[in-house]
């Protein structure tokens, strides 16, 4: 298949087939996450209490694979013909987010440390490298026109600077894990609305 249309390439309803299967792996990721939560067995707050790194780990991570969701929709409802490009981006994109409940679970344990909090960042980076692809591939494929243009050059940007953010906090959780925390929080505030101010910055316009 190449990634121009033709009579064998399929159209919105391939798109839908692959969106769909992309929501069920999602779930299914937010499943195993939640599958790590584990009750203490003794009685009383206190005991629960020290449970708070793994539901902060949790709810970040939930967090994060909920923005990603979101925006894969709203990324997929400008694709128009199903490429191998897109196919296979988005599968490296799956793939990566499959691997947040393992640094998710590891970051919590660990009442994020320096090691947890490093290979937290590097499990973030990965998708956000790969959502980058993907964004590039529906961009040379999917819908045109000036409103199309402008969500593209605001997605790109977007996902450039979350990248460099991510990476930035790799070294910075050197200094102080909770730095590197910090950036991965700044990342979720600037993909947190799908259609806000932010994304008029990053089309070089005020959004409506």
């Amino acid at each position: 298949m190449t990634d121009t249309p033709s009579e064998e390439v399929e159209g919105r309803p391939g798109v839908g087939r692959v969106e769909a299967f992309s929501d069920g792996v999602i779930a299914i990721i937010v499943t195993i996450m939640v599958l790590e939560l584990h009750p203490p067995i003794s009685e009383g707050m206190a005991k629960l209490w020290t449970l708070w790194p793994v539901f902060l780990a949790y709810v970040l991570s939930y967090a994060y694979v909920a923005i990603y969701w979101v925006n894969h929709h709203r990324l997929f409802s400008h694709a128009t013909y199903v490429t191998n490009g897109l196919v296979w981006s988005n599968m490296l994109l799956l793939f990566a987010l499959s691997l947040v409940p393992f640094s998710t679970s590891y970051l919590g344990e660990h009442h994020f440390n320096r090691e947890a909090t490093w290979l937290y960042l590097a499990t973030m980076l990965f998708p956000a490298l790969c959502y980058t692809w993907l964004q590039a591939t529906i961009r040379h494929t999917g819908l045109r026109g000036a409103a199309a243009t402008r969500f593209y050059i605001a997605s790109n940007r977007k996902g450039i600077a979350a990248s460099l953010i991510y990476a930035l906090g790799i070294p910075l959780t050197f200094v102080s894990p909770w730095l590197g925390i910090g950036c991965a929080a700044v990342v979720a505030l600037l993909w947190f609305l799908p259609q806000s101010r932010v994304d008029g910055w990053f089309s070089g316009r005020q959004a409506d």
